[in-house]
């Protein structure tokens, strides 16, 4: 038997014990009839539970929660009709040496009114029955709603991860592809760090968090990558903090803002200037670019362009209420700000 199942019979147990003590408990260092205690109050309650447990594990789920409400409410009167027939009974038999209760002109009050007022009393275990059935199927609903949505975030996230994996590798091979002829050398020390790169990403990043500053070892090697295939026209400059380990955070976020700053912020002809700058406020990351704005046309197939929708899709899912993204154009130049709140 589950912990859940354990304690769910415990509480059972318990309530039906405090129900039974409860003549004792109010009686308390008065004289107890027990004769009438048993009448009166237990045999009741032997009833209660009765229509209790009869619809909280056979009626509620074959006809309530089935739409067959009718059928529910019919079933429900015959067996309180036959709970208070059988009470009444048992107390003409066995206790009629007890009598009824009497009226100041000596007469018991009407059966009319007893039978009603019985079948409001039995009425209280088939609601008691109901809500505690319904909460419960609720809380049940509400859990496998929430797992299933935790289930398609994963999923999405997941997706989202394979999908950045190679558009970065098809990204990376198009620089690579570009220094093989300029220099061949470069080219080959390209391939070896992007490999470690890769190696990174397929092992490391499959966790839901990394520390941070395996990240910023992962985007500096990248950046060294990068530069092997700029010209002397394009000045680099990034700055990452030194105390990140303690920091927690998702695997490859900021790495499409920095292939963005050097897919178009970089040009053959022209000076131009990246720079790269992380900071941290507390548990707060704080991740800016800026570069100048050289656009691509229609024709330039360098990328797929999924880079900064991937990474807004991630945000909206993982950091939700959590993070400021904004990207700007001034004086031709590009601005991102990314602010992460990891806790």
């Amino acid at each position: 038997m589950d912990k859940n199942k354990k304690i769910t019979l415990f509480a059972h147990v318990l309530v039906w014990l405090v129900l039974f003590s409860m003549p004792y408990i109010l009686s308390y260092g008065q004289e107890q009839d027990i004769s009438r205690i048993i009448a009166h109050f237990w045999i009741p309650i032997f009833f209660y539970a009765i229509i209790f447990y009869t619809n909280f594990f056979i009626l509620i789920d074959k006809y309530l929660f089935k739409k067959e409400t009718l059928l529910f409410i019919l079933i429900n009167v015959l067996i309180i009709a036959v709970c208070i027939t059988a009470k009444e009974q048992i107390e003409s038999t066995i206790f009629s040496d007890l009598g009824r209760p009497k009226n100041n002109d000596g007469k018991g009050p009407p059966l009319k009114m007893m039978i009603y007022v019985q079948m409001f009393s039995y009425l209280a275990p088939l609601l008691f029955s109901i809500a505690v059935k319904t909460t419960k199927r609720w809380v049940k609903t509400e859990a496998e709603r929430k797992e299933a949505a935790n289930f398609k975030l994963q999923s999405e996230l997941q997706h989202l991860h394979y999908q950045l994996q190679p558009h970065f590798f098809f990204n990376s091979l198009n620089n690579i592809y570009a220094l093989v002829d300029i220099s061949p050398e470069q080219a080959k020390t390209s391939i070896h760090s992007l490999s470690k790169l890769m190696r990174y990403m397929l092992y490391e990043t499959k966790e839901e968090k990394v520390a941070l500053n395996k990240e910023i070892e992962f985007m500096t090697k990248y950046i060294e990558l990068m530069k092997l295939r700029v010209s002397e026209k394009t000045l680099v400059n990034f700055s990452f903090p030194k105390n990140g380990s303690h920091i927690k955070i998702a695997p490859l976020l900021f790495i499409s803002l920095i292939e963005n700053a050097f897919k178009h912020g970089v040009s053959a002809n022209q000076d131009s200037k990246i720079e790269i700058l992380m900071t941290l406020e507390g548990d707060k990351v704080i991740f800016k670019t800026k570069n100048n704005n050289f656009p691509k046309n229609t024709q330039d197939k360098s990328g797929s362009g999924i880079g900064l929708q991937n990474l807004e899709k991630r945000l909206q899912l993982l950091y939700a209420g959590k993070y400021k993204f904004n990207t700007r154009v001034e004086n031709n130049l590009f601005i991102v700000n990314l602010e992460l709140e990891t806790i």
